[in-house]
């Protein structure tokens, strides 16, 4: 059995966002572009970036934007669906998205800093 080890986010980024289930981290602030997004379980948010995930086999879905090519996203450290990456946009106003992340608040914590 392989072991996975878990990416830290450098020690310079004070306000980052974690696995709710296991406390991995997924993303620092800076990374954050949107909290204006709708998951299958409520609200979620867009990241230009993230660590410590892995991602499944892309399919196309219909999502509240249009169609869009979408595989999902799991926690590497304890295997929880936590959203989705964003491959392919078919409508040319969605194509910044392609390349993002969304992680649905469920799954999420703030840790470091936060006021």
């Amino acid at each position: 059995m392989v072991k996975t080890f878990q990416d830290y986010l450098s020690s310079d980024c004070h306000r980052t966002y974690s696995c709710v289930h296991c406390r991995a981290h997924l993303a620092g602030h800076a990374a954050l572009i949107s909290k204006s997004f709708q998951g299958s379980q409520g609200r979620a948010y867009l990241f230009n970036d993230v660590v410590n995930v892995s991602s499944g086999t892309p399919e196309e879905r219909v999502l509240l934007t249009g169609v869009h090519d979408v595989s999902d996203i799991k926690c590497k450290c304890c295997k929880t669906t936590l959203g989705w990456k964003y491959e392919r946009a078919y409508d040319t106003s969605q194509k910044y998205k392609e390349g993002k992340f969304i992680i649905e608040l469920i799954h999420m914590i703030k840790d470091n800093g936060w006021s």
